[in-house]
């Protein structure tokens, strides 16, 4: 049965062929190019890691493969990615990328080209029970990636395998310095290519141009200029530019909410005060490993962000949108980003955050904030 790898020019997909090699499997590495850099000397090192995949499928004896999905990419990822953040949200295209690309696009293609499954070098494990396919946490709990493939469905995962779900990402590094792998001291990607090094705001203004409005604190104090409510996130206390301000507590400000009828960008002081906070949250586009929820209401645990704790709460199911009531406050929930659910190691699906229960005092969303009494259309 052949596998066709998705090789990344990276440690972990090096190791994820020279595992299924181990294995005795009928292994191909296949390259994908998700992003065309149309700037010179670009950050997107896509011609670096093309050539370090083939080295290491040379290196492991295996055929390589390259295909271009660019296009497909911008069309399903990266244009939703730009419409949330004119929206006033904050998207993750890693888990749309998943989706759409790295388990429909390149499953299609492995397909086409005779494979029978397809490999990647994420930190998650696939298991088969009572005849259904679920996703599982990695047992390296501080690389597990299953936060980022909550929108895999069945036919996804029974085609997939997870080489490096079962070990440590420490002995990922040894098995690829034993083999003499030429990506064992590779450093480890971050971020997103088409960002790359390059200054967030200022790629993001060469699709969404600035537009300058007020920042205010929630006590009704105007303290400065911003940029676009766009550029900012919940949560952000980076790049404010409003310092100390006379009778202020002297503690850093951090952006707690969106105006966006007014584009004004509401901060507080503290990292820990009551506007970052929320309890429950509203989400929509629920996916689900197992087709549908576990029932109409169910206790679980959940994930607002990639590596927060597992959170117990409680899920609704509307019939177009999730409510999901925590028992513990959670800081800065945001809007655009994903909640993913679990039964213990057993990732049961996700869904996008729309809205929370902010201290404003009602369901706060990016388009519509409800805001403290000190702001009003004559304001």
């Amino acid at each position: 049965m052949k596998v066709m790898l998705g090789v990344s020019g990276g440690v972990d997909s090096s190791v994820a062929a020279l595992l299924l090699q181990r294995e005795g499997r009928e292994v191909e590495g296949l390259f994908m190019q998700n992003w065309e850099e149309d700037i010179e000397d670009g950050p997107c090192t896509v011609d670096t890691d093309r050539k370090d995949a083939l080295s290491v499928c040379g290196r492991l004896g295996i055929p390589f493969h390259a295909r271009n999905f660019a296009a497909d990419y911008w069309q399903h990822v990266f244009e939703h990615f730009i419409a949330e953040y004119r929206a006033g949200r904050t998207p993750n295209p890693d888990i749309l990328c998943n989706r759409e690309i790295k388990f429909k696009t390149f499953l299609t293609e492995a397909r086409a080209l005779g494979a029978e499954q397809i490999a990647t070098g994420h930190y998650a494990r696939v298991a088969r029970r009572d005849g259904r396919w679920q996703l599982l946490k990695a047992v390296d709990a501080s690389k597990d990636q299953s936060y980022f493939l909550h929108a895999l469905g069945q036919d996804a995962l029974s085609a997939t395998l997870f080489p490096l779900g079962e070990i440590e990402k420490s002995s990922v590094r040894e098995l690829a310095r034993e083999a003499a792998l030429p990506t064992h001291a590779k450093k480890d990607s971050t971020g997103i290519c088409f960002i790359g090094e390059r200054n967030f705001r200022d790629f993001l203004g060469r699709y969404l141009p600035a537009q300058p409005g007020e920042i205010w604190s929630v006590d009704g104090q105007c303290l400065g200029p911003h940029q676009g409510t766009m550029y900012y996130t919940l949560g952000q206390r980076n790049g404010l530019g409003i310092g100390g301000r006379q009778g202020a507590s002297g503690e850093p400000w951090y952006v707690v909410g969106k105006d966006l009828p007014r584009n004004r960008l509401l901060v507080a002081q503290g990292g820990e005060n009551q506007w970052l906070h929320a309890s429950r949250i509203r989400a929509v586009d629920a996916t689900w490993i197992d087709g549908r929820p576990p029932s109409g209401q169910f206790r679980c645990a959940a994930k607002t962000r990639y590596r927060q704790p597992d959170q117990a709460c409680e899920v609704t199911v509307g019939s177009d949108h999730l409510e999901i009531r925590f028992d513990d406050a959670q800081r800065a929930p945001t809007p655009g980003q994903s909640v993913v659910f679990y039964d213990g190691e057993v990732c049961l699906g996700g869904a996008v955050i729309t809205a929370t229960d902010a201290a404003f005092g009602g369901w706060s969303e990016p388009v519509a904030v409800p805001t403290p009494a000190w702001i009003s259309p004559s304001v």
